[in-house]
């Protein structure tokens, strides 16, 4: 094989390549030969003097044969010349060439979009704001405005109008005058689609030709309808705008398809320099562009001269509307969105093997959300964080709530963007203090709109740190799809989400201990002491009550609905520490849990999201309940590359009478408890299931409720745990969370879009089961027992204590033995 593989390349070097070579070389050879006298100066001199001696009066024609020889040498030559350029520019040697299978599937960067389950657009995530539409979506009047403004002869043409280009050859380069712009619709379609570079002394030739050929490429590939869609998508429209439908949107509040003809004139106006035809900056300016696009519109019969001498007359008018991440619906829930999509995007593969750019790929996103539950939840949250802040502040005053604590304002800088960008920079931290102490002119958040204040730096720290803020979320607990998303008060200024963000739970807790407690077979008509009791192997633990008040003997129903903590504490103790942290982790909730009785009271931080997902299960018959906010995401031609498919074996996580007794022992609440208010001031009618909770010191307050058809958990309290009321009455979360809850829920209930929420009922519970619940919430003292009851309850405890043991002795022997088989 070697062999013959010599033997072939011995014979082309030998036989074909060499001889060519070397006849090319003797041929070149001899034409410089022939042509070496021409480069010598005699020869030169010659010319020159036979020049200046010619006799052009008694010149023959025959004699001037030797310039049109010149003439036709030097057309040929260039000629040879534009054709090696033109070469050159065509196989790419000045930079990429796009061929035509390339300019075939050429797609624009476009924006995914973020839909609500009712298909309400949400938002948008892009680097160039840029909505792709069809031909068809495009207003006439659009179309009709472009043409004849920039490329009257476009439907005559390939791609290149030659008398334009002669118009400005003669006119610009020869004359000097303004002749306008020389090139097509295809020619600036093909510079939108491939900007210009910089090739220094060639760059305009080399720009033109290329966008010249990039141009007759495009028309052999297009209609010329597909043309101009594509050209109106590109089409830049000042900073990161780009395409006619999002600019329509922009500045005039509509939609292509729906543009009037000034409106449309206004817009292909500002093609011919965005930034000083921008009919927001430049009012002015851009009426006088609008009237000459109107004014070609008539010269080529697109407007008869009246029409346009009326439009010319009517003032502009604009309805601008520039949305940032920052406005629309949901925007922490957009922002949490963003952050799991991009990761997600990177990993999934597109055809051609690249990965997903969730800003560039124009993906669909559908949601869960349900846009009017989230216009609700932060219309409610808007009224309702405004009075309670009111309060806040009448409350207080002109103290401060940290006091001379300035550790508060310190750690508040510290977190802040500014002092780590600064400190990575190698900013000292002296010069950081100096500078966050300087007044700057800012404007400033506040419930009655934005101000224009000066302050330092560190003054905005202190006057955002008395802000109270809030989490709210609300799912569908069937399906585990999150309807509302309300991560704080207001996205601009306070990034934070608190739906996510981990805070002390407080006595909402005490469900989930509650439901152990049934888990492990206590009836939920025990009656346990309302009484101060210490726990020696829990470091003297002493749990009290927040009212202080002491005596008498409260049921499971009683004592969550007015939330003793004493009993809250007894019954933790009998269901076991251990056993109500893994109930909690079956539930759903993934945050640290401290295995230790104080655990009952709210002592873990868990965040909003994991706690309205436990008490979803609850309303769910004991089945788990998966938070869920994407149904599906499509990519730009409409293939489904992402699809939610619904659990068709959930986990039961809680026996499913246990789940309908909580249901019940947490109406209490709402019917006799802390959640009475729901009642007497909300005027809510439909069955409702909840409980509050107040964090040490009111630094946080909660409210957890379930009605048949959804389950809301709402968050109230500031940034730092510092910052609370100072009473109980005003800071328990009975006073700052329930009503934001009540008034998210009147709201639903009286929108007629949302049928029978008002009178919404939770399933009847069994008779059976409800004799076992026919007992009081609260007695004052125990009834007296007989002889065989004192027994008979001696018995059935020794009983459960003797199984409780043997059990956790077989457990052990059972590990010894493992151990043993390892060793």
């Amino acid at each position: 094989m070697k062999r013959v593989l010599k033997k072939i390349f011995h014979l082309l070097i030998y036989k074909l390549i060499l001889p060519v070579l070397l006849f090319l070389k003797r041929e070149f050879h001899r034409f410089f030969l022939s042509q070496k006298p021409k480069f010598t100066r005699a020869y030169w001199q010659h010319k020159w003097n036979r020049a200046r001696s010619f006799d052009f009066k008694n010149a023959k024609f025959s004699d001037f044969r030797f310039l049109f020889r010149a003439a036709l040498k030097t057309t040929l030559f260039l000629l040879l010349l534009f054709s090696f350029f033109y070469m050159a520019v065509f196989l790419g040697v000045f930079g990429h060439m796009p061929s035509k299978r390339e300019l075939r599937a050429r797609q624009n960067n476009t924006a995914s979009e973020v839909y609500s389950a009712d298909g309400v657009l949400l938002g948008r995530y892009y680097i160039q704001d840029r909505t792709n539409i069809r031909y068809d979506d495009i207003a006439p009047a659009a179309i009709e405005a472009l043409i004849a403004t920039e490329d009257a002869r476009f439907y005559e043409h390939s791609g290149v109008d030659v008398r334009s280009s002669f118009r400005v050859l003669i006119k610009s380069l020869l004359l000097q005058e303004d002749a306008g712009g020389g090139s097509t619709l295809s020619q600036q379609l093909a510079k939108n689609l491939y900007p210009r570079q910089d090739y220094k002394l060639w760059d305009m030739p080399v720009n033109k030709l290329r966008e010249i050929i990039i141009a007759r490429k495009l028309e052999d590939i297009y209609s010329k309808e597909e043309l101009l869609e594509l050209y109106l998508n590109t089409v830049p429209m000042g900073g990161n705008l780009y395409g006619i439908e999002r600019a329509s949107r922009r500045f005039f509040n509509t939609t292509a398809d729906s543009l009037k003809t000034e409106e449309a004139a206004v817009l292909i106006g500002m093609l011919k320099a965005t930034t000083s035809y921008n009919p927001r900056l430049h009012p002015e300016r851009a009426q006088q562009r609008r009237n000459v696009v109107l004014n070609q519109m008539a010269k080529y019969d697109y407007l008869s001269a009246a029409k346009a001498d009326s439009l010319k007359k009517l003032p502009l008018e604009l309805h601008y509307r520039y949305i940032t991440h920052n406005d629309g619906l949901a925007p922490y829930f957009r922002e949490q969105l963003r952050q799991e999509l991009e990761q997600w995007a990177a990993s999934q593969k597109k055809k051609n093997g690249e990965p997903y750019n969730l800003y560039t790929d124009g993906l669909k996103i559908y949601t869960t959300i349900d846009a009017g539950m989230q216009r609700h939840a932060e219309q409610a949250v808007r009224r309702r964080m405004a009075l309670l802040q009111k309060k806040f502040d009448q409350h207080w005053k002109n103290r401060t709530p940290w006091g001379k604590d300035a550790n508060v304002i310190q750690a508040a800088m510290q977190r802040s963007d500014r002092y780590r960008k600064m400190q990575q920079a190698g900013v000292s931290d002296e010069e950081i203090r100096n500078v966050f102490r300087q007044p700057v002119p800012m404007n400033v958040f506040s419930w009655g709109g934005s101000e224009k204040k000066e302050m330092s730096p560190l003054d905005s720290l202190a006057y955002y740190g008395r802000f109270l803020n809030t989490g709210l979320l609300a799912m569908d607990p069937r399906t585990g799809y999150v309807r509302a998303w309300v991560g704080g008060i207001n996205h601009d200024i306070f990034k934070y989400d608190h739906v996510r963000s981990r805070r002390q739970v407080g006595s909402t807790f005490k469900p989930i201990v509650y439901a152990a407690a049934l888990e492990k077979g206590i009836s939920p008509c025990t009656f346990f002491p309302n009484e101060r009791q210490t726990y020696p192997e829990y470091d003297n633990w002493s749990p009290q009550n927040a009212t202080e008040q002491y005596g008498g003997e409260y049921s499971m129903r009683g004592a969550l609905a007015h939330s003793v903590n004493t009993v809250s504490a007894q019954v933790m103790m009998q269901a076991g520490v251990e056993r109500t942290v893994e109930l909690a982790r079956r539930l759903g909730i993934k945050s640290d849990l401290p295995a230790v009785p104080s655990l009952a009271l709210g002592t873990a931080d868990i965040s909003l999201l994991e706690m309205v997902s436990a008490y979803a299960a609850f309303a769910n018959e004991g089945y788990q309940v998966v938070p869920t906010y994407i149904t599906r995401i499509t990519d730009r031609s409409g293939n489904v590359i992402r699809q939610h498919h619904a659990n068709e074996f959930p986990r039961r996580v809680l026996a499913r009478k246990n789940a309908a007794i909580m249901l019940h022992l947490m109406q209490g609440v709402v019917e006799e408890g802390s959640a009475a208010k729901l009642r007497s001031e909300f005027d809510l009618k439909m069955d409702i299931a909840g409980k509050t909770g107040t964090t040490q010191e009111n630094a946080d307050g909660w409210f957890i409720g379930i009605t048949p058809k959804l389950v809301t958990g709402v968050w109230v309290g500031a940034e730092s745990p510092k910052v609370r009321f100072r009473t109980l009455a005003l800071g328990q979360g009975s006073s700052t969370a329930l009503p934001v809850w009540g008034d998210f829920m009147k709201r639903i209930a009286l929108d007629p879009d949302y049928p029978g929420y008002m009178r919404s009922q939770f399933d009847p519970l069994p008779e059976k089961l409800q004799e076992q619940l026919d007992c009081a919430s609260f007695r004052a003292e125990p009834p007296p027992q007989n002889f065989l009851d004192r027994l008979f309850e001696n018995v059935a405890d020794k009983a459960v204590k003797s199984y409780e043991e043997w059990k956790a002795e077989w457990k052990q022997r059972r590990q010894e033995r493992r151990q043993r088989r390892r060793n």
